[in-house]
């Protein structure tokens, strides 16, 4: 059960998150400090509502806007390029080399979807006739494990021109955020 209030707050909350601001005095709100849950709550949304409303995720996501299509980038994140340049610290030389090799990235994995479509519907034609065409059914899983040697080709290029452009300190943060999880490759 909730405290007294709270249902209420938090429906008021999620109204204004959205805008990314927050004004109290305009509203009457009266501010109850830090006192119980309600309080905590309200200290902290009063702390990261300038965040916009994905404030309340300390991952990925901390990074996508509404206006993004829910597809995840290069590295597993909506917005890879944003994401990793605010967790490794990078500088502006540093953002637009790692934008380059995003770009590039993103080509490929986009090229790999492509032939993953095509050597599907090639198996299916292999499998739809009287008789299986063993023929097309080989060529097609061929083609697709020639794609995926081609993004793993690009993935392992991409990861070598990154580990070129980070600092010793900022190539442990990127090692740490794939061996956590946080980014996948």
């Amino acid at each position: 059960m909730y405290p007294p209030g709270m249902m209420g707050w938090l429906k008021f909350g999620h109204h204004h998150a959205g805008h990314g601001h927050h004004d109290h005095d305009a509203c009457g709100e009266v501010h109850a400090g830090g006192e119980g849950p309600v309080g905590r709550l309200r200290d902290w949304h009063e702390r990261h509502a300038h965040r916009g409303h994905h404030a309340h995720h300390d991952g990925p996501d901390a990074f996508a806007g509404p206006e993004h299509d829910g597809d995840v980038g290069a590295f597993g994140v909506r917005r890879p390029l944003r994401f990793l340049s605010h967790k490794l610290e990078l500088e502006e030389g540093q953002v637009a080399e790692l934008a380059a090799v995003l770009n590039d990235l993103k080509t490929e994995r986009a090229q790999a979807a492509v032939d993953h479509r095509r050597s599907t519907s090639a198996i299916a034609d292999a499998i739809a006739g009287e008789a299986l065409d063993a023929a097309k059914l080989t060529a097609a899983t061929s083609e697709r494990v020639k794609s995926a040697e081609r993004l793993r080709d690009a993935v392992e290029a991409a990861i070598k021109k990154i580990h070129t452009l980070l600092t010793p300190e900022q190539r442990g943060r990127f090692a740490y955020l794939i061996r956590t999880g946080v980014l996948s490759v």
